[in-house]
C-alpha cells in the first residue's frame, strides 16, 4: 500500500488498473494498493447470515420501490451521494424496536421506534387460560412514538402481546404479563 502526495495526475484517476493496482480515497488520503481478490477462507456463521439478511432486505427494496409513494418517500430522506434504493435497503435490514409497552386507564400504550416509519402495530389480549379475548390494530398518538389500543378487558394473569411492522414487512414481537 502506498500513500499518495502531490502528484498532479493521481489527484484525479480512481479505480482499478489493469488487475494488479487499485487506486481509492480514504479519510482525505490518496491510496494505491495491489488488487485483491475474492477471500480463500470458508466464511463464518455470522458472514453467511449477514449475506443473506442483506440478501433479503435487497428483494425486499426492489419490491417496496415499486410503489411511486414509497419510492418519493424514501428518496426525501436520501442524503449526498445516496438514492431511494440505499435507504429503503437500510430500512429493510433492520427490525423495529418495541420499547415498552404499559397501561394507562385500560388503554395498552406501544412505545415503538424505527430508524424511518413503524407502519402499523397490533394488539392481541390473552387471558390466562392463552385464549386471545380480543386483537386490534392500535392509533398513532401524537408524539409519533406511542401506539394507542384501547381495550375492553385487561384479564388478570393474562398478558399483552404487541407485534410492530415497519414499511418492509418486519416484525418485531413483545409481551407484557398482566398481574
Amino acid at each position: 500500500m502506498a500513500i499518495v502526495k502531490d502528484n498532479i495526475l493521481m489527484q484525479l484517476v480512481r479505480g482499478t488498473l489493469g488487475k494488479q493496482i487499485t487506486i481509492y480515497e480514504r479519510n482525505g488520503q490518496i491510496i494505491m494498493a495491489k488488487k485483491r481478490g475474492p477471500s480463500k477462507k470458508k466464511p463464518t456463521q455470522k458472514q453467511l447470515e449477514a449475506r443473506h439478511k442483506m440478501t433479503v432486505a435487497s428483494m425486499r427494496a426492489h419490491i417496496m420501490l415499486e410503489d411511486p409513494q414509497i419510492k418519493a418517500y424514501y428518496q426525501s430522506l436520501a442524503g449526498p451521494g445516496q438514492n431511494a434504493y440505499n435507504m429503503a435497503v437500510k430500512d429493510a435490514y433492520r427490525s423495529p424496536e418495541v420499547q415498552n409497552i404499559r397501561i394507562e386507564k385500560e388503554e395498552v400504550v406501544v412505545t415503538a421506534k424505527d430508524e424511518f416509519r413503524v407502519a402499523a402495530v397490533e394488539v392481541n389480549v390473552i387471558d390466562a387460560d392463552g385464549v386471545v379475548t380480543e386483537s386490534g390494530w392500535a392509533v398513532l398518538g401524537r408524539n409519533g412514538v406511542d401506539w394507542y389500543y384501547k381495550a375492553t378487558a385487561l384479564p388478570a394473569g393474562g398478558r399483552v402481546i404487541a407485534a410492530v411492522k415497519d414499511l418492509p414487512g418486519n416484525r418485531t414481537v413483545k409481551e407484557l404479563l398482566l398481574t
